[in-house]
């Protein structure tokens, strides 16, 4: 029998509740580096993160109800301090709740590919969210992403090209829970590799 998941209030935040923009000093009782995943699934890359850089703060994003749920779980089981959890669309709450060049990083690893040519509008790598990324980031700060899906990569790399007057490329390092011939350590990355398949890494900074 599958364990019952638990809830807990005080890291999750109502997006409706926010109306403004977001103060993460406020949120966190602190001032300190802010990162953000974009589709933080079941919480995962997040936790490790947290875990291994204390003195940083992190905001997951999450639409799909059963994963958002379940980081959630996961979080609170850990009682960590340096984390809160959203259900929301990432890409309209960046544009709506985040202020300008607040946030140290920028996660996005193993989205939907949205593979349908007519759905690839839908993908979260495009001009308007990376001008988005761009605003919220700090000088130098960094937006990392992960995929197994070559088309995807192919217009990652296209839109960052197109906008090599606001990021230049760097090197991805592993984050702290990939282990060895791992990038990231999500449970995405893990059944891909599992299906021997590619994963591709890409890193910008902020000009």
């Amino acid at each position: 029998m599958p364990r019952s998941l638990k809830h807990y209030p005080s890291i999750c935040l109502d997006p409706d509740a926010i109306s403004d923009k977001l103060s993460f000093s406020e949120l966190f009782g602190r001032k300190s580096p802010v990162h953000i995943e974009i589709g933080s699934g079941k919480g995962t890359f997040i936790i490790n993160e947290a875990k291994a850089q204390p003195e940083v703060d992190f905001l997951g994003i999450e639409w799909a109800s059963k994963y958002y749920r379940h980081a959630i779980d996961r979080v609170g089981r850990w009682a960590l301090k340096n984390i809160r959890l959203l259900r929301t669309d990432g890409a309209t709450f960046l544009a709506e709740h985040i202020n300008d060049q607040s946030v140290n990083c920028v996660h996005l690893y193993f989205p939907d590919p949205w593979p349908k040519k007519r759905h690839n509008k839908r993908r979260f790598v495009n001009q308007s969210n990376l001008e988005q990324v761009h605003r919220i980031l700090e000088p130098n700060g960094v937006f990392k992403m992960a995929t197994d899906h070559a088309n995807y990569f192919g217009q990652m790399q296209t839109v960052l090209k197109e906008n090599s007057h606001r990021f230049r490329i760097v090197e991805f390092l592993p984050t702290a829970g990939a282990r060895t011939g791992e990038w990231v350590g999500t449970n995405f990355e893990r059944k891909y590799l599992k299906e021997k398949r590619p994963v591709y890494t890409l890193a910008a900074a902020k000009i």
